[in-house]
Order: structure tokens, then C-alpha cells, then sequence
């Protein structure tokens, strides 16, 4: 999943995404524990993108607190 798209989801939607991506990501390495992927290179995939959407909810997170203190400090 591409930055531009994780940044178009609402808050909720990431959170979801990421639980579910979270999940896949331990059913790919289960099965490659078991018997080697086709293609294990969607380990390193889903890995990236989790980070992504951890990266993005950092980001909202921070903003979202910067914004808090600034209201704050006119009061």
C-alpha cells in the first residue's frame, strides 16, 4: 500500500487496515515457518507497509497533540 493512499484513510479505517495487516503478516509467517512461500519477499511487503501505517498514525498523533498545546498556550 502506497503512502498517498494510507495518508487518504481516516484515522478508524488505519487502525483497522493496520490490525489486519498485523494478522496477515503472522499467517505469511507462519506458512513459511511450515513450507517456504512462492514468493517470500511479501514478508519484507507487509512488514514495510505496517511500518507505513504506524509511521502515518505517528505523525497524526503528534500533530494532533501540537495542535492541543498551541490553543493552549493563546489561552
Amino acid at each position: 500500500m502506497k503512502q498517498e493512499v494510507i495518508r487518504e484513510l481516516s484515522t478508524a479505517e488505519l487502525i483497522e487496515r493496520l490490525e489486519e495487516e498485523r494478522k496477515q503478516l503472522t499467517k505469511l509467517k507462519l506458512n513459511h515457518a511450515v513450507s517456504p512461500l512462492e514468493n517470500p519477499n511479501k514478508i519484507k511487503t507487509y512488514r514495510r507497509t505496517i511500518a507505513r501505517m504506524m509511521t502515518e498514525l505517528r505523525s497524526r498523533q503528534l500533530k494532533d497533540t501540537a495542535q492541543g498545546s498551541v490553543a493552549v498556550n493563546k489561552q
